[in-house]
């Protein structure tokens, strides 16, 4: 087998789903590129850039966290809180939603708005970072 059975799901719907050669991800360890046959794992994401690859086709995603799985039969699945494609993310959303955590960081309020707020902010970084990635490879 020299692919990977690739799904990723978040609680709305399945983001993706295919056959791919290759996907790199951010875990709480750092970033890993998986490829067909790789050692079964379990982690933790970490908001971030997520690439896959299938034969001269690269996709790239923001992902706001989860766990990623990989099976001993090449399967991949990961269950993360969202996850957008390059070209669905809206630029002036996800920076105003960074203004809004930023904000509200700034303001020093409760320990749980500090945590959403933190959330907030990693996910619309990771979110920029694909979108102007993509925006620049499209120019």
């Amino acid at each position: 087998m020299n692919q990977i059975h690739f799904e990723i799901v978040t609680p709305e719907k399945v983001a993706y789903q295919d056959t791919i050669d290759a996907l790199t991800v951010d875990t709480k360890d750092g970033e890993i590129t998986i490829l067909p046959r790789h050692t079964p794992l379990v982690s933790i994401l970490r908001p971030g850039e997520m690439r896959l690859k299938k034969g001269d086709e690269e996709v790239f995603m923001a992902v706001s966290g989860g766990f990623v799985e990989v099976q001993q039969d090449s399967t991949v699945i990961i269950i993360a809180d969202s996850a957008l494609r390059a070209e669905e993310i809206d630029q002036t959303k996800a920076e105003e939603a960074r203004k809004r955590a930023e904000e509200i960081l700034a303001q020093k309020t409760t320990a749980t708005e500090v945590a959403d707020a933190q959330a907030a902010l990693a996910r619309s970084l990771a979110q920029l970072k694909v979108a102007r990635r993509h925006k620049t490879r499209r120019a």
